[in-house]
């Protein structure tokens, strides 16, 4: 007679794997569905845990959960851009929206809820970390350009085409993931380069900019 395999051991997770087990939960269901239609029994059941144990971890409830699950979320859209800079520049956002489309893809609407506000859990604070996101993609994308200290019409353009890259995601997402991802990553690298040599034509420090993308693209 074949022995019975053993039964594995029960392990007692640690308060930082308790604790990420349940955001990763949260976001799973946020990823799917609107935040104010999530409940603390539904991520209770989503993580195989009673809902006092979930109080345990968040005592302030569904709101400080769906913050502290805005704020992982926030992390994982943060390094979307972190692309090393190490060859020509517009490969290298390529692959960062590249992270970034497959974020949205795969939390599409949470991602709309987000960004869209009118949740019944908005306030102040998670629209400082939706803030936080964009403010920090802006900074690695002026690190990308190699400019030491961007101007004020350049830094605009830039947050200028981080709003267009949100709108456009968002738009998307509305119209069924179409055109398909590549496309829409190649046209919004595209859509940068347009609003630079736009931008160009009043500032000499992005005209600079332009000429030595053009450059890179030749080379």
């Amino acid at each position: 007679m074949t022995p019975a395999a053993p039964t594995p051991a029960y392990r007692r997770l640690s308060v930082e794997e308790r604790r990420s087990q349940l955001l990763e939960s949260a976001l799973n269901l946020f990823a799917h569905r609107a935040p104010e239609e999530v409940s603390l029994d539904d991520v209770a059941e989503a993580a195989g845990v009673s809902r006092p144990l979930v109080y345990r971890y968040f005592p302030g409830g569904k709101q400080q959960l769906y913050e502290a699950a805005l704020r992982s979320a926030a992390d994982e859209l943060q390094h979307c851009f972190d692309e090393p800079r190490e060859g020509p520049l517009l490969p290298r956002l390529s692959r960062a929206l590249d992270r970034y489309l497959t974020f949205v893809d795969q939390h599409d609407t949470g991602f709309s809820a987000l960004l869209q506000g009118g949740s019944v859990v908005e306030t102040s604070r998670t629209t400082a970390i939706v803030d936080g996101v964009r403010r920090v993609a802006a900074e690695h994308i002026v690190r990308h350009l190699m400019v030491a200290d961007p101007g004020p019409r350049l830094r605009m353009t830039i947050r200028m085409w981080i709003t267009a890259v949100e709108a456009s995601s968002l738009i998307w997402l509305d119209e069924d993931k179409q055109p398909p991802a590549e496309e829409l990553r190649d046209w919004l690298v595209e859509q940068l380069v347009a609003m630079l040599t736009v931008t160009a034509r009043r500032d000499p420090q992005t005209d600079a900019l332009v000429r030595a993308l053009a450059e890179d693209v030749r080379d």
